[in-house]
């Protein structure tokens, strides 16, 4: 078996097999809800240091309403902007002091200093960024977040998924200890950013010294062809139509577990696929801008907001029948045995 000292633990690379997290049984299939928690910005406009808004207060605090009445305590992964606005950080500081919701870290190249790089679409990545200037744009967010929440932050997401080579170690080294940056089955590398295909959607150990857990977003293939897996997948997108045809057939479909584009049915199936899959930590997500209408294309409207909370209920109703509970970050992370001697010394 090839050792850890053969692997830097890059988030880009595949874990090895002693890296893969074995849950107890005990904890059973459970799900977490991560909230990209953002600035207001034109999804469709070039990238800009200026012109955007932290406006979605109001509708951030309904969502945060309807998931404490659920049980549910999410994790608002947040970014420079939001935690620079004194009601933003206000509102959320009074979520975290109740014990209903935890603050993350959320990295935004272009709005989050030091400003020090070209703003275009390649460096929206942060991972596409010199390792110096990724570490002093993390360590200025972290700051700005110990200095709203009197602690820094212990679990990330970087902005767009884009984490590069050497994200993972720079996260260890902030004292970050959960990463849900890994978008498994999603491939960014045609407009810059990484390519996740291949890696897993369990938990696993990444960083040099594999003190950081990755806690991949879910995704899942549904349909009668679902059992060809990524491959088949990949394979179909090579053939133009032929992915959409299958797609519109319910023959097999990529779904990701988000109320962003898909459907309640659409979720439902995916929930019930991972399951099969045996993933253990169904990873839920959406941006916080899409709390309030017009700020995102999910959500343009109240009809539309009306429906998101719909999409919720759904969901919810279908894990309560399915025996998957919510889990806090902090019960995730108690959850985790301590890695094994063994690999530690590899």
């Amino acid at each position: 078996m090839q050792s850890a000292h053969h692997h830097d633990g890059n988030l880009l690379r595949a874990p090895l097999p002693e890296d893969m997290i074995a849950l107890p049984a005990a904890f059973g299939t459970r799900f977490m809800l991560f909230v990209d928690t953002e600035e207001e910005f034109d999804w469709n406009a070039p990238f800009r240091r200026e012109g955007h808004g932290v406006t979605a207060l109001a509708g951030m605090a309904r969502g945060q309403a309807y998931f404490a009445a659920a049980g549910v305590k999410p994790v608002y992964v947040t970014d420079y902007p939001v935690v620079d606005s004194d009601a933003a950080a206000g509102m959320m500081g009074a979520w975290v002091a109740a014990g209903e919701a935890d603050v993350g870290a959320h990295l935004h190249p272009w709005v989050n200093p030091p400003h020090v790089e070209d703003v275009n679409a390649a460096n929206s990545y942060v991972g596409s960024l010199p390792a110096a200037v990724e570490a002093a744009k993390l360590e200025a967010l972290c700051r700005r977040i110990e200095d709203r929440f009197g602690r820094r932050p212990i679990a990330y997401r970087a902005g767009r998924y884009g984490v590069g080579p050497n994200s993972a170690r720079l996260l260890e080294a902030a004292g970050f200890r959960l990463d849900t940056s890994v978008r498994s089955r999603f491939d960014y590398s045609h407009q810059h950013g990484p390519d996740f295909h291949g890696l897993p959607q369990n938990p696993y150990w990444a960083g040099p010294t594999r003190s950081l857990v990755e806690l991949p977003l879910s995704t899942a293939f549904t349909g009668v062809l679902r059992g060809g897996g990524e491959g088949l997948y990949r394979a179909t997108q090579a053939m133009g139509p032929l992915a959409g045809a299958l797609a519109r057939a319910r023959m097999l479909s990529r779904v990701p577990l988000t109320p962003e584009g898909i459907t309640a049915a659409e979720a439902t199936a995916a929930i019930d696929a991972l399951i099969e899959e045996g993933v253990r930590v169904l990873n839920f997500s959406f941006h916080s801008p899409t709390l309030e209408p017009g700020h995102t294309p999910y959500v343009r409207d109240e009809a539309d907001r009306t429906a998101f909370y719909g999409w919720w209920d759904r969901v919810l109703s279908h894990l309560a029948r399915r025996g998957v509970a919510a889990v806090s970050l902090d019960q995730l992370l108690d959850a985790i045995p301590a890695r094994a001697e063994a690999c530690q010394a590899a």
